[in-house]
C-alpha cells in the first residue's frame, strides 16, 4: 500500500476521487497509528500504519488506495499518567472525532475501559487487553449525494410552529409504514408521515439527538438502553440505528431532510456538545478521552485526574481550547453545508459559554459563532441552563439566540393547576416575556415557548399524575424531576371516572389554546397532540418501547384533541395578531382609545394593581388588537389582523364575564370554548355577544373571541361568520 505524508487538513479522513486522507488531532501524543479493519465484525485490524507527519499538533497520511468505506480507528501513544490528565493508552482503539460515519455500536465488555475494572487502585493503572473486537470504528464516506432543488424553507420566526419528536419514537409503530422503514429516517420522510406533519400544520421538526452516540454501560447490564441519545460519542455521523440498510445512513438523512423541505418543514437537530458518552474518570476510553484527555476535557485544576461536571453527565468538553472550539464549529457548518439542516437546539448550552467558571455572554463560543458566515444564519436554539452554579441563564443569551423558556412553561403550569397569585407572571409570559428579553434588543421570538418537552412528563401525564413514576427505569424512583408543577385532576394514573377524564381533556386544551395564543414560538411536544402517555415516567431516557414510541390508536377523545390542535395552529398561522415582531406596550393606538394590549378583570374594567396582586384571583381577560400591529411585511405594506380577546379562568367554578366594549358596531364572535369537547371542530351555539354583556366563563376553561363588524340585531346567536374547520380527519390522519 502506497503512503503518502498527506495533509493537516481537514481533519477526518477525506476521500477526494484519487485517495483517502487522515488527519487527526493531539496535542499531546507522542505517537499516533492509523488501524484498518477489513470488516465491521473484525476482531483486530489488518493493518497498522504509523503517522509518521506532524503539523501543528495534526498527524496526518494519505492513502491513495484507500476508498470510501474502509473501516479504520486509532491507537494513540503517549503517558498513561492520569494525575496529570493524560490517558494515552495504544492497546485502544479509538474513533476519529470527525468520522462521518460509525460502522458498528460500542460493543461492551471490560477492554473498553482504558484501566482494569475492579481493581483496587481503580483508573490509576492502564489495561492493556486489546479493545478492538467491541470498538466502534470509523467509516471513510463518499459526500457526493444528489440534492437537486433542494433549498431551505427559511420560515421566519414569527412564522415558526416548532414539533420536539423522536425519529424513532414517532414511527415506530406507524401503522401505515412497512415493518422496514418504521423508526428510521426513511420512515420520517415517508409520505404518510410527511402528510401527518403538514396537516397538523407545524413549520419545523426539532429532532432528539441523531449523533451518533453510546448507551451507558450502566444502562446496558441492566437491559436497558439511552433512548434519547444525550451521549453523544461522534459530533458528525448520524446514528447508524435509525438507518433502514436501504442506503448508507448519511445518505437517508440526507433524504429525509430533502423531503421534509419539499413539505416546507424545516429540520432543527437537537445537539449535545457540552459532554460525551465517555463519562467520568471511570468512565470507557473510546474516543476523545484517549486521543487527548487534556485537551478536550475540562480537568479539576488541582486534580487533573477528575472532570468539571457542569453537566450530571461526567464530564464537560474544554470550551477554552480552540481544538474544541474548532471540533464543535466544524460539527455544525458541516450539519448545514453538508446535510442541509436548519438550525440547531443546543442542549445545556449554558456550560458552552463557561469561561474560567462562570457563564460569559462575552465567552469564545458566542464569539466564533455570531462571526461564523454559516451558523450565524440558521435558528440557533439555547436550553438556556446547565447544572453548575449560576447555570440558570433565562433571558441571558445574545440576541443572535432564541432561549427555551422556562419561566414560560412554569407560570402556565402554575396558572391551569389552579395556584394563586399568578395572573401577573402569566401576563408576562402571554405577551412574549419582555422582562427577559425586550431590554436587549431582542424580539419576542426570542421566546421558544413550550408546556411539555422530551424532559419530564408528556401533556397527557401532566394531568394524570401528581408524583413520577419512574420505576421501570430501575433507580429505585429516584430519578427524574420531583417538582413537575403537575395535577392529577382528582386521581392518580388511569380512570375509568368519565368526569375526570373530561377534567383532564379539557386541561390539555387550555395548555393547547394557551401555548398557541401566546406571543413567540410555540413548540409542541411530539406525541402531545394525541395525548400520549409514558405512564407516569416523567424521566423516560432509558425506555425505547411503547412507553415512548407513539401510539397510533386513537380513540375518539384523542381524535379530537388533534383536531383541536390542528385548529389551534391553523388558527395561528392565519392570525398576524399572535405572531407580533414586536412586543406589546400597553399603549393607545393612534386616533382611537384603544390599546394594543388591555387586561380585564371579570367585571369588563381593566385590572387594578389590588387585583394583579390578589392571591383568589384566577380569571382573567386579555383584549390584543390587531388594527394597527406596527409592522410591515417584505413588501412595505402595513400589518393588520383581527382583535382578539382571550378569557382565562382557572378557578373551579364558573365565573360570569362582563365582555369589555370596544367600538360602535361591533361585537365578539366566539371562536371557541375549551369547555366544549367538540372545540374547534364545529361552529359554536351561540356566536355573537356585544360589548357589556355577559358570558359565562365554566371552571377551568379558556374562550376565544374575535371582534366583527355587527350586521343586523337577528344575528346574535347565530353561527359565526366565519366557522371553525369541521371534520376531525384532513390528509394524513392516522387511522
Amino acid at each position: 500500500m502506497r503512503v503518502l505524508p498527506g495533509k493537516p487538513h481537514p481533519l477526518g479522513a477525506t476521500w477526494d476521487g484519487k485517495g483517502v486522507n487522515f488527519s487527526l488531532f493531539s496535542e499531546n501524543a507522542e505517537g499516533v497509528e492509523l488501524c484498518l479493519f477489513p470488516g465491521r465484525e473484525a476482531t483486530t485490524e489488518s493493518v497498522r500504519l504509523p503517522l509518521t507527519e506532524r503539523t501543528n499538533h495534526i498527524w496526518h497520511i494519505s492513502l491513495p488506495e484507500a476508498r470510501p468505506g474502509w473501516l479504520y480507528g486509532y491507537r494513540v501513544h503517549g503517558p498513561y499518567d492520569p494525575a496529570r490528565g493524560l490517558r494515552f493508552n495504544p492497546a485502544k482503539v479509538l474513533l476519529d472525532p470527525y468520522a462521518k460515519e460509525v460502522a458498528r455500536r460500542v460493543r461492551w465488555d471490560e477492554t473498553l475501559f482504558a484501566y482494569p475494572l475492579g481493581n483496587p487502585d481503580g483508573d490509576l493503572v492502564p489495561d492493556s487487553r486489546d479493545n478492538a473486537p467491541g470498538a466502534p470504528l470509523g467509516v471513510v464516506v463518499d459526500p457526493a449525494y444528489i440534492w437537486g432543488t433542494d433549498r431551505p424553507p427559511r420560515t421566519p420566526w414569527s412564522e415558526t410552529v416548532i414539533y420536539e419528536t423522536h425519529v424513532k419514537g414517532f414511527t415506530a409503530r406507524h401503522p401505515d409504514l412497512p415493518p422496514e422503514l418504521r423508526g428510521t429516517y426513511a420512515g420520517l420522510a415517508s409520505e404518510p408521515v410527511i402528510d401527518y406533519l403538514r396537516s397538523l400544520g407545524v413549520t419545523a421538526v426539532e429532532l432528539l439527538p441523531v449523533h451518533h452516540h453510546a448507551s451507558e454501560h450502566t444502562l446496558v447490564t441492566r437491559g436497558l438502553t439511552n433512548y434519547w441519545g444525550y451521549n453523544t460519542l461522534s459530533y458528525f455521523a448520524p446514528d447508524n440505528r435509525y438507518g433502514s440498510g436501504t442506503m448508507t445512513p448519511s445518505n437517508e438523512f440526507k433524504m429525509m431532510v430533502r423531503s421534509l423541505h419539499d413539505a416546507g418543514i424545516e429540520v432543527i437537530l437537537d445537539v449535545v456538545y457540552n459532554h460525551t458518552c465517555e463519562g467520568n474518570h471511570l468512565g470507557p476510553t473510546l474516543s476523545l478521552r484517549g486521543i487527548d484527555n487534556s485537551t478536550y476535557y475540562r480537568l479539576m485544576e488541582k486534580e487533573p485526574r477528575f472532570y468539571m461536571d457542569y453537566t450530571g453527565c461526567g464530564n464537560t468538553l474544554n470550551m477554552r481550547h480552540p481544538q474544541v472550539l474548532q471540533l464543535i464549529m466544524d460539527s455544525l457548518r458541516y450539519w448545514v453545508l453538508e446535510m442541509h439542516v436548519d438550525g440547531f437546539r443546543f442542549d445545556l448550552a449554558s456550560a458552552l459559554a463557561r469561561e474560567l467558571h462562570e457563564v460569559d455572554k462575552l465567552s469564545a463560543f458566542f464569539d466564533v459563532i455570531q462571526q461564523d458566515p454559516v451558523v450565524s444564519q440558521v435558528k440557533l436554539i439555547a436550553e438556556p441552563w446547565d447544572i453548575g452554579e449560576g447555570g440558570y441563564q433565562v433571558g441571558n443569551f445574545p440576541s443572535l439566540w432564541t432561549e427555551w423558556n422556562g419561566l414560560y412553561r412554569d407560570s402556565i403550569r402554575r396558572f391551569w393547576k389552579g395556584d394563586g397569585r399568578q395572573v401577573a407572571d402569566l401576563a408576562t409570559r402571554l405577551s412574549g416575556s419582555s422582562d427577559l428579553y425586550e431590554q436587549e434588543g431582542r424580539r419576542p421570538h426570542a421566546s421558544i415557548n413550550f408546556i411539555t418537552a422530551h424532559d419530564g412528563f408528556p401533556l397527557n401525564d401532566l394531568v394524570s399524575y401528581n408524583e413520577k413514576h419512574n420505576e421501570a427505569n430501575l433507580e429505585d424512583n429516584r430519578d427524574g424531576n420531583s417538582d413537575n408543577i403537575s395535577w392529577n385532576c382528582g386521581e392518580e394514573g388511569p380512570t375509568d371516572k368519565p368526569e375526570i377524564r373530561q377534567l383532564r381533556l379539557r386541561q390539555m386544551r387550555n395548555f393547547l389554546a394557551t401555548l398557541m395564543l401566546s406571543q413567540g414560538v410555540p413548540m409542541i411536544c411530539g406525541g402531545d397532540e394525541i395525548a400520549r402517555t409514558q405512564r407516569g415516567n416523567n424521566n423516560a431516557y432509558c425506555q425505547d418501547n411503547e412507553t415512548t414510541w407513539y401510539d397510533w390508536a386513537l380513540s375518539s377523545d384523542q381524535k379530537n384533541l388533534l383536531g383541536f390542535t390542528r385548529f389551534l395552529i391553523a388558527l395561528r398561522r392565519s392570525q398576524p395578531t399572535l405572531r407580533r415582531r414586536k412586543f406589546f406596550h400597553g399603549r393607545k393606538i393612534r386616533g382611537t382609545e384603544i390599546k394594543d394590549i388591555s387586561w380585564f378583570s371579570p367585571t369588563g374594567h381593566e385590572m387594578t394593581d389590588e387585583e394583579w396582586n390578589a392571591d383568589f384571583v384566577r380569571t382573567l381577560g386579555v383584549r390584543l388588537s390587531g388594527e394597527l400591529i406596527d409592522e410591515r411585511d417584505s413588501l412595505g405594506r402595513a400589518v393588520t389582523g383581527e382583535t382578539l380577546l382571550i378569557l382565562f379562568n382557572a378557578h373551579y367554578e364558573s365565573v360570569p364575564f362582563v365582555l369589555p366594549a370596544h367600538r360602535k358596531g361591533a361585537h365578539w364572535s366566539l371562536l371557541f370554548d375549551t369547555t366544549h369537547p367538540s372545540a374547534g371542530l364545529r361552529p359554536p351555539r351561540k356566536a355573537f355577544f356585544r360589548g357589556g354583556r355577559t358570558y359565562n366563563v365554566q371552571g377551568r376553561s379558556l374562550a376565544l373571541f374575535v371582534l366583527q363588524e355587527t350586521q343586523t340585531r337577528s344575528d346574535e346567536g347565530k353561527t359565526p361568520l366565519r366557522p371553525a374547520p369541521e371534520g376531525t380527519s384532513p390528509a394524513g390522519s392516522p387511522p
